[in-house]
C-alpha cells in the first residue's frame, strides 16, 4: 500500500469549508472514480498567523494506482479547482511512502 502525503493552508475562515469539501466531496468521488483508492485522514491544525494547516493522506493500493489518480507525474499535486480557491498555500510536491505496518489499537 502506499500513502500519498499533502500538505495544504487555508485561512482559518476558509477551514471548515475545505474540510467539509474534502469529506463530502473529494473523498467520496476519488471512492466512485479511482480503483485502488484505500481511503485517507485529514489532519487539521490551527496555526499562529490566521491559517489552518491541513494534513492529507490518501491510501493507495499501489503505485500504479496513484498514478490512475494523479497521472505519470504523480508527484505534482491534484487540487480540484474548488479546493484552489479555498487553499492558500501547499506543498509543491505530494511524498510517497510505501505502508510498511498499518495497526490497530489491539495490534
Amino acid at each position: 500500500m502506499i500513502a500519498r502525503i499533502w500538505r495544504g493552508w487555508t485561512t482559518t475562515g476558509d477551514g471548515d469549508a475545505y474540510e467539509a469539501l474534502l469529506r463530502t466531496t473529494i473523498f467520496p468521488a476519488l471512492a466512485d472514480r479511482v480503483s485502488g483508492f484505500n481511503g485517507g485522514y485529514v489532519l487539521r491544525r490551527e496555526e499562529r498567523g490566521g491559517e489552518d494547516e491541513f494534513v492529507v493522506i490518501t491510501l493507495f493500493e499501489s503505485l500504479d494506482a496513484v498514478r490512475a489518480f494523479a497521472g505519470e507525474r504523480y508527484e505534482v499535486p491534484v487540487i480540484e479547482p474548488e479546493a484552489a480557491r479555498l487553499l492558500s498555500r501547499g506543498d509543491e510536491r505530494a511524498a510517497h511512502y510505501v505502508v510498511v505496518r498499518r495497526s490497530t489499537a489491539a495490534t
